[in-house]
């Protein structure tokens, strides 16, 4: 098949971010098709003008230049959606896809998908990695009749213009068939584990560790991620704080990653007395040292404000300490803490105790069998539920599904 992928923050391995699309794509290559990457360049140098064409793990990469951060002002991030589908919508349709594949966020990345798809006659199928604009409503950036009316009926125009969708959690599942959408065409394909690339060395491990500010023998809590609204990883400087107060082994609190709450933190920790002693913030790390850095942790963590629309997320990271064996700390409920509890592979601390999150991590720490019997579990949920391998074939018969389906009189 000739595909086209929309997908506004495309990144690879030598970025920091998620790579699920890199993954998805360079596999449907090595499976004999043609995909066709249309991104964006989100800090565009110099004078560039117009879609850059690259070609990286065989995937056939066109991106135009469009500004976008998380220090953008809504406006600003809206203007940066609408910009980029525009251009998206025009430049697709000329490379005359089998069938269409649009990824969100955002949700605007199904206004190019289905010019495309009805340009060109072929499918669209759509994925939800967030249940938008549920969550930008419940954080009140989403406010007034308008706007909420406009945002409510972009969701159905995305839906109402796919042959089939795929969710990455059962709860964004259960939103989209919410919606009105057919269940029997919802697939669910969760964010997975690149077992290959989070298979380090132990002597990888440790070299990279003693370049941490981590001292000899000090148990490593790790949170690597972005630094946003959402994330509240300020509630780890709460921890670290806490942690400090217990007669306890030592532990060192890292946060790898950069946002727009970064200062705040940075704040909050220095209020405490914890930076840059036992809480310690780092800039990004490519996706590629990003392994380096989960052999080298104790704990992991995903962490999100008290938000019950989070409670559906896919976190990458969840599934990246996953793939590395890696026991793995989270402050919300739903299907990963379900998993977590059934599993063994980790914990589910409360997000509104920090003194009790710190003396439950603390026991755990201390247990160094069960962080071995956690890490194991995790492990083992990588390899048999959520091996990047085994679920990129459920996403390629999906769109040859779709494809097929799509070719019917």
């Amino acid at each position: 098949m000739n595909i086209v992928y929309l997908h506004q923050y495309f990144k690879t391995p030598f970025q920091p971010g998620g790579t699920r699309s890199y993954e998805f794509a360079r596999r449907l290559v090595q499976r004999g098709h043609t995909v066709h990457m249309v991104t964006s360049i989100r800090q565009p140098q110099g004078s560039q003008r117009g879609w850059q064409e690259s070609t990286v793990a065989g995937i056939h990469v066109h991106a135009i230049p469009v500004p976008y951060g998380n220090v953008m002002s809504y406006r600003q991030r809206i203007a940066a959606f609408l910009r980029f589908a525009y251009h998206a919508a025009g430049s697709a349709a000329r490379l005359a896809p089998d069938i269409v594949f649009a990824t969100s966020t955002p949700l605007t990345i199904a206004l190019p998908g289905a010019y495309v798809a009805w340009r060109c006659r072929v499918p669209m199928v759509f994925e939800v990695r967030d249940l938008w604009p549920e969550m930008p409503i419940a954080l009140g950036v989403i406010r007034g009749k308008v706007p909420i009316a406009a945002a409510r009926w972009l969701e159905r125009f995305a839906y109402r213009n796919a042959a089939r969708v795929i969710a990455l959690s059962p709860g964004m599942r259960d939103g989209v068939v919410a919606s009105g959408y057919p269940s029997e065409r919802v697939s669910v394909i969760p964010n997975s584990c690149d077992l290959d690339l989070f298979t380090v060395p132990s002597a990888s491990a440790q070299a990279f560790r003693s370049t941490l500010p981590v001292a000899n023998g000090c148990a490593l809590v790790t949170y690597a991620g972005s630094l946003g609204t959402l994330n509240g990883v300020g509630y780890l400087a709460q921890i670290a704080a806490e942690y400090r107060k217990l007669d306890a082994k030592e532990a060192s609190f890292l946060v790898v990653g950069d946002g727009r709450e970064r200062s705040s933190i940075e704040a909050l920790a220095s209020e405490l007395g914890v930076l840059n002693s036992s809480f310690h913030i780092l800039g990004q790390l490519p996706k590629a040292e990003i392994p380096l850095l989960l052999s080298a942790t104790d704990v992991a963590t995903s962490l999100f404000i008290d938000l019950p629309e989070m409670r559906k997320n896919s976190a990458n990271k969840f599934f990246d300490a996953l793939a590395s064996g890696t026991p793995i700390a989270i402050n919300y409920e739903g299907w990963q803490a379900d998993l977590l509890r059934k599993s063994g592979a980790g914990l589910v601390l409360p997000a509104d105790d920090p003194p009790a999150a710190a003396q439950l991590l603390a026991t755990f720490l201390a247990d160094r069998d069960r962080l071995a019997q956690a890490g194991q579990a995790a492990r083992h949920l990588a390899e048999t539920r959520f091996s990047r391998d085994l679920l990129s074939k459920e996403f390629e018969r999906v769109l040859l599904l779709a494809a097929e389906e799509g070719r019917r009189p």
